[in-house]
């Protein structure tokens, strides 16, 4: 006996919804466990982030962030909590957004940078008094905080702006007449990024404050950038920075260095010269051996991140985590300095680990994760002190919470999300592992079901495929999955070859192949394994990705007929014109291509699913930001115009004043998947030619 087939209908799902939360009769409202997972509750998420432990190791600080439905943006404050989970309260009633907090070495002040309007200031919190105090009046926005080990100073980076140099001399205007806006005029190689649009140059210096407040002082000179984390010196005389100060830097994107700076006098001192990156600097606690993090120079989509030691007193370096096969970041050197803590990715997973200098490696703690609402990426932080570490926690049901580890022992000290999320049927994350069918490679992946799932009948399916390309999801709360899921389909998601936390060889088999028949042919082979579990519906298939998802997916339809629908969201479509329009260009050309597209123009065209427009019939829905830099709209603008002149059902969706992160708004998060789902919506049961693929890449 054939299985039932379920058909969604999101609309009619939100209005049961709506009944289902007060009695039409009544008026009283019914148990709220029998809700799912609805649109507007994006609002009432909150999630931890950036946790640090007090130098005794009792109290955590800790960012809590959430959503303001009236503003329509991320809203931010600093809260404190006893690391054995008591004494949970606000650290300030500041009304603006705060961020980046730091304790003072001896634990009576926090520093954190918080915007009261469009200005954000380093502010200062007296632990013992409960008083804040504004400290700073600079004109940029500071990052990068960090203390002096003597409590007097704190260290910081800000961008520092030069103006531009016209090439004509500008007329003098008339008394009372109205001229047009003076030109801009463009001489550096970077001159756009995305969410900022075109800008004056600027280069990024480090900044000395006295604790106390007073005058911020620039300490780096010259048109560079110089980069934190920020570390100090012992005796509080120097900070240690990362930058590359080549005069050619603006054409590089895999050079840096280690310097130093003094404090008193601002003489520099280069510490590191090794091809590659050197970042992150962070000084044990002897002050003897700088670690930081290296990665070799090499035109590679990916290159492992590195740990390294310098000994400052012969400068010879030593990597220590070579044996490791993936990332190694978040440098935290223990109280001893005989070992360093830091977080890896291992099949979407992330993790703290622990490496003595005799390079033993031990698992300290796991499920790190929770800070990326949207979508189920990788992510998550720690901090430690004192022997107590404080992460941030999260799982497929929750976004993060703060989390200890004491004693060898892991335990949750927040609930933030549980009085919402407790009350929602949310649809449940499963793993699947299966061999992709072009060359036999095992890929991982999830599914979601919906709530209330049954084994016997058959769902429709998203295949929904991250960006990057070379991140990576996992088993994590998602709050865009969880929507699609609740509108009734099983959403699909995997790391396809190229995803990070597999290793190496791994990530590298994208290399020159973004996008390809292979990752292709690694996403229809978990829906085919899925198809065979008797879940799918594979009459009622559907895609969509942002960024290089959305570009998969647009490249996808291009290759097969199998889908009802699909959504590309922000994708290149034309990596000719693409490379040489977005701020991304230097590193993405050294990266992931053999050179620029002059020299290697049949390569770009290949890579672009514009090449296999001609083949499309797929009704398409493709949705960008209109202030886009990072995957101009124009890409979209050309796929679309190449639909309709092919007559395939097609529609763009474009967003005002929105850059690359159409999701970075709650009501954009949303906006993206109602239009989603309204598409699919209209291609239920109408999968023209099942099972004809057309899988061919000219």
């Amino acid at each position: 006996m054939r299985a039932q087939t379920i058909r969604p209908l999101p609309y009619l799902i939100a209005f049961m919804a709506c009944l289902m939360r007060i009695d039409s009769t009544s008026g009283a409202e019914l148990p709220q466990q029998a809700m799912t997972f609805d649109a507007m509750d994006v609002f009432e998420l909150e999630w931890a982030s950036n946790p640090q432990v007090s130098p005794d190791g009792t109290t955590v600080v800790y960012v809590r962030r959430g959503f303001d439905v009236m503003r329509d943006a991320t809203s931010s404050s600093l809260w404190q909590v006893s690391a054995d989970g008591t004494d949970h309260r606000p650290l300030t009633t500041t009304s603006g957004r705060s961020a980046s907090p730091r304790w003072s070495p001896d634990g009576d002040r926090v520093a954190f940078i918080s915007s009261e309007g469009d200005s954000s200031q380093i502010h200062i919190h007296w632990v013992h008094s409960q008083q804040t105090a504004v400290i700073s009046q600079v004109q940029q926005s500071p990052s990068d905080l960090a203390w002096s080990p003597d409590g007097k100073w704190l260290a910081f980076t800000m961008s520092v702006k030069k103006p531009s140099k016209s090439i004509a001399k500008q007329r003098k205007v008339p008394d009372g007449a109205i001229w047009a806006k003076a030109p801009v005029t463009v001489t550096t190689t970077r001159y756009q990024y995305d969410g900022r649009g075109i800008v004056e140059p600027s280069y990024r210096h480090v900044f000395v404050i006295p604790a106390d407040g007073g005058v911020a002082r620039q300490l780096t000179q010259r048109d560079f950038n110089h980069y934190g984390q920020l570390a100090w010196s012992p005796d509080s005389r120097a900070i240690f920075f990362s930058a590359d100060r080549a005069e050619d830097w603006e054409l590089r994107s895999d050079e840096a260095d280690i310097f130093s700076v003094s404090v008193a006098e601002g003489i520099l001192r280069q510490l590191t010269q090794y091809p590659g990156t050197e970042r992150s600097p962070a000084l044990s606690p002897n002050g003897k051996t700088l670690a930081f993090n290296y990665t070799e120079s090499r035109p590679l989509a990916f290159t492992p991140e590195r740990i390294a030691l310098v000994d400052l007193s012969t400068n010879a370096m030593r990597v220590l985590t070579d044996t490791l096969d993936g990332d190694a970041s978040n440098i935290r050197w223990s109280d001893s300095g005989k070992a360093i803590y830091f977080t890896f990715d291992e099949r979407g997973e992330r993790y703290i680990r622990k490496i003595t200098l005799e390079k033993k490696v031990t698992d300290v703690a796991s499920k790190l994760g929770g800070t990326s609402i949207g979508r189920p990426y990788l992510s998550g932080s720690f901090h430690m002190s004192n022997g107590v570490i404080a992460f941030t926690k999260g799982g497929p049901d929750r976004p993060s919470d703060v989390a200890i580890v004491s004693d060898k022992k892991t335990r949750v000290i927040t609930a933030l999300n549980d009085d919402l999320l407790d009350y929602r049927s949310l649809g449940q994350v499963r793993e699947i592992v299966y061999r992709s069918s072009f060359d036999g490679q095992e890929i991982q992946g999830w599914y979601i079901t919906p709530p209330n799932f049954d084994p016997t009948k058959k769902y429709p399916l998203i295949l929904e495929i991250h960006g990057g390309p070379h991140l990576a999801y996992g088993p994590h709360f998602s709050a865009e999955l969880q929507l699609m899921a609740a509108a009734g389909y099983i959403v699909f998601y995997d790391n396809h070859r190229g995803s990070l936390s597999y290793g190496e060889d791994f990530a590298l088999l994208l290399q020159y192949k973004y996008a390809s028949t292979e990752d292709f042919a690694d996403h229809m082979s978990g829906i085919d394994a899925l198809i065979e579990r008797g879940m799918v519906d594979e009459q009622n298939l559907f895609i969509t990705g942002g960024s290089a998802g959305g570009i998969a997916a647009a490249y996808a339809i291009g290759l097969t007929d199998r889908f009802n629908a699909a959504v590309a969201a922000k994708p290149v479509i034309n990596w000719i014109s693409k490379t040489l329009t977005a701020d991304s260009m230097v590193g993405q050309i050294y990266r992931q291509f053999p050179g620029p597209p002059w020299e290697h123009l049949d390569h770009y065209w290949k890579r672009s699913p514009l090449s296999l427009v001609g083949n499309v019939i797929t009704p398409t829905l493709l949705i960008t930001g209109e202030e886009d830099r990072r995957t101009p709209i124009s890409e979209t603008e050309q796929f679309y115009q190449a639909l309709r002149l092919r007559g395939v059902d097609s529609a763009m969706v474009r967003l005002p004043d929105t850059s690359h992160g159409i999701a970075s708004r709650p009501s954009r998060l949303i906006t993206k998947v109602d239009h989603i789902l309204a598409w699919f919506e209209r291609y239920q049961d109408e999968a023209q030619d099942y099972g004809q693929t057309a899988e061919i890449e000219k």
